[in-house]
């Protein structure tokens, strides 16, 4: 697992993204929303798949490192005015009509959005686990006992043919799935709305016969390998150009949607893959596809936004939509209109109201040499206007030369977490009613408690046909449970209002410690150092090192080792902490050293052990260090450390921020990440990587 640092410092200078790319190709696109099914009952119906493929056509036309012409950006999905809907055969003659167009050298990019599923599959000696996994075309019909398939349904198998056929005109294929397959129920906690839904359907919902997929499921091949993932929806080797594949959730998973983006009133339901991958392209359009990949399982984290773990599969060092590399983008053209100063960015792009940016007279200028300042007033999906403010003694001139640049520099993090509570009606929704006072007095400024229903980062919720009903669950801010013997939960009928209030309380910090480590890491990002990572891994059956992948989440199983081999490749030395946050919350303070410049670091971090499965993971912090100084120690940051201990002396930015995060004794809900003194040199560097940790068997 090779840690590639394309991104760059989080002020990185990026011109003219659309004349930079200029390729003698055309880039097509077909975008497929599948709203509502008229065989099927309206619960089973969706919002969101109209809302993602107008998000994509909009990104696509307008925003994109290489350009997409409108006349090649084909819609099918109801819900949008004028777009054919998302039949079977308006599918096929879409495909059909696609390929006949491209050419070699050609980019072709495909978005499906919708309902998925399961049925026995047709060839199962192509199927591992028997299953022939579907996209659900908006004319769907029931399951057919003669033909033994789904009526209407478009297999993965067609699908791998309509991708060869693009490819083999010599076309590089990137093809989106924000559907999954899992056909496990999920009844989601309450979110204030009827807008959370998963875009899955259970086979027995189209009468595919339980004995029929018991059946096929029992033919199974056994999975060679635990680590294994399970084969991806849709795979293709064949000759051609190349095929990259995003999936919002592995074969056995559900994932959701929900009205996005947080805070915004006039969000919308959208899939929450197809949002948090925009977002990523938006913030860093010209990153390779394993860096988009590792960017979205970032945001899932941090954002809490479902328990899926999305699949990545294909040529994952390519350069997404076959562009050309380039650096993360944090500034943008301006134009001077009555209303101020607009931009062509919002908060796709990662802007929010009320952010600073800095105007710029070139945007090649340091951001010292900055004209002035301006908020952000107002803004929406793809657009932004800000207004002239007095800061740093400056005030913006009057007289504003042509080609301006905004320049985002606030990096201000919000450390509390906004917690909904349960639907009341219930024992332990009334045992945690009386413990509320005791909670809130524990809990700190840093936890916020929100009625069931509002708009929170994680929710309460009693699950009463869960092992535990009587337990307050903590579930992720779609409401939907993942696995139950990973999701943190808190018994009430053994416990008096003081004792649940304190117990919640200790659970909640904890959890909020660790993702505020991960927001401080998604922030901080990978810097400016040229700090060379690899993760590597061994067994008891073979004890050579070889790199952990970073095109899927790894799958570890007990005694399986992680060792780091790390380069400092700067003239000044820098200092390595490495922390492992653990599935159920804990934080480990693994290893603190430092680098000389030239050095090279291998050790052996980890062991897996058995006591604990589900995701987990490595956490990298990097500082620039000055000769002569202490070894920058991050072990404060162990879970397990109730009196947490302060540096004795003045801290760096970065430690102070972590103290900020919950660490320390302070209590302000957001800092700063660097201090004046440390803007000025590199950056510090925070890495991360994500691991499953499975039973042997």
């Amino acid at each position: 697992m090779r840690s590639t640092h394309v991104f760059g410092a989080a002020l990185t200078v990026c011109v003219g993204l659309m004349a930079s790319t200029a390729l003698a190709r055309e880039n097509y696109a077909l975008l497929i929303g599948a709203n509502e099914y008229a065989s099927l009952d309206p619960q089973y119906w969706l919002k969101g798949p109209s809302n993602d493929v107008k998000l994509v056509a909009s990104y696509l036309t307008t925003a994109a490192p290489v350009p997409f012409a409108a006349q090649n950006v084909t819609v099918l999905a109801d819900g949008i005015d004028g777009a054919p809907h998302a039949t079977l055969g308006a599918i096929r003659g879409a495909f059909a009509d696609l390929t006949a167009k491209v050419q070699p050298g050609d980019f072709v990019y495909l978005h499906f959005s919708g309902h998925g599923t399961q049925a026995p599959a047709l060839n199962p000696d192509d199927e591992l686990d028997g299953l022939d996994e579907m996209f659900l075309p908006v004319d769907i019909g029931p399951w057919s006992d003669t033909t033994g398939t789904v009526e209407n349904a478009l297999v993965d198998d067609e699908i791998g043919q309509m991708l060869d056929g693009l490819r083999a005109k010599g076309a590089d294929v990137w093809v989106v799935f924000d559907a999954c397959h899992s056909g496990t129920a999920t009844r989601a906690a309450p979110s204030g709305d009827d807008e959370v839904r998963t875009r899955q359907l259970a086979p027995q919902a189209l009468g595919v016969p339980t004995e029929a997929l018991d059946a096929a499921q029992s033919r199974a091949l056994p999975a060679p390998d635990p680590r294994a993932h399970a084969d991806a929806p849709v795979a293709s080797s064949g000759p051609g150009g190349s095929l990259v594949a995003f999936f919002a959730a592995q074969t056995d998973e559900v994932t959701p949607e929900k009205r996005l983006p947080k805070g915004k009133p006039d969000r919308v339901p959208q899939g929450v893959f197809t949002y948090a991958l925009f977002e990523t392209l938006a913030e860093f359009p010209q990153a390779s596809y394993a860096q988009i990949g590792q960017e979205v399982l970032r945001k899932y984290a941090v954002n809490n936004l479902a328990r899926s773990t999305p699949m990545f599969e294909g040529d994952l060092d390519r350069v997404v939509f076959s562009g050309q590399a380039g650096p993360r983008v944090a500034q943008w053209p301006a134009e001077v209109t009555d209303a101020g100063l607009t931009l062509a960015a919002g908060t796709l792009h990662g802007l929010r109201e009320g952010g600073i940016l800095a105007v710029m007279a070139s945007a090649a200028d340091a951001t010292e040499n900055a004209l002035g300042y301006v908020q952000i007033t107002a803004l929406d999906t793809f657009t932004a206007t800000a207004t002239p403010i007095v800061q740093d003694g400056k005030t913006l001139p009057d007289d504003l030369p042509k080609g301006l640049s905004l320049r985002k520099i606030s990096s201000d993090l919000d450390f509390t977490l906004t917690i909904a509570l349960p639907e009341t009606g219930s024992a332990p929704a009334a045992a945690l009613e009386a413990a509320m006072e005791v909670l809130r007095a524990e809990s700190g400024p840093r936890l916020v408690f929100v009625g069931a229903g509002q708009e929170a980062d994680l929710r309460l919720a009693v699950l009463p046909d869960s092992p535990r009903p009587d337990a307050v669950w903590v579930l992720p801010a779609t409401g939907i449970p993942g696995d139950l013997a990973t999701t943190p939960s808190v018994s009430t009928a053994d416990k008096d209002a003081e004792t649940l209030g304190v117990t919640l309380s200790q659970m909640l910090g904890q959890m909020a410690r660790a993702i505020n480590l991960m927001k401080l890491g998604a922030a901080v990002g990978e810097g400016g150092l040229k700090v060379g990572v690899d993760l590597m891994t061994r067994n008891k059956q073979d004890k050579t090192l070889r790199a952990l992948p970073v095109s899927e989440v790894p799958r570890l199983i007990p005694d399986d080792e992680v060792h780091i081999e790390a380069s400092n490749d700067n003239d000044f030395p820098v200092d390595i902490n490495v922390l492992y946050v653990g599935s159920d919350y804990s934080i480990t303070h693994m290893f603190a050293g430092r680098m000389q410049p030239g050095d090279r670091l291998k050790k052996g971090l980890l062991r897996i052990t058995d006591e604990a499965f589900g995701r987990d993971r490595i956490v990298m912090v990097m500082t620039p260090a000055k000769p002569q100084t202490a070894v920058e120690n991050l072990g404060f940051l162990a879970q397990d450390a109730l009196e947490i201990t302060r540096s004795t002396g003045t801290m760096r930015g970065l430690t102070a921020a972590l103290q900020e995060a919950g660490f320390g004794e302070t209590t302000r809900a957001a800092t700063a990440l660097m201090d004046e003194e440390e803007a000025q040199g590199p950056a510090p560097m925070m890495l991360q990587f994500d691991l499953d940790t499975v039973p042997a068997n």
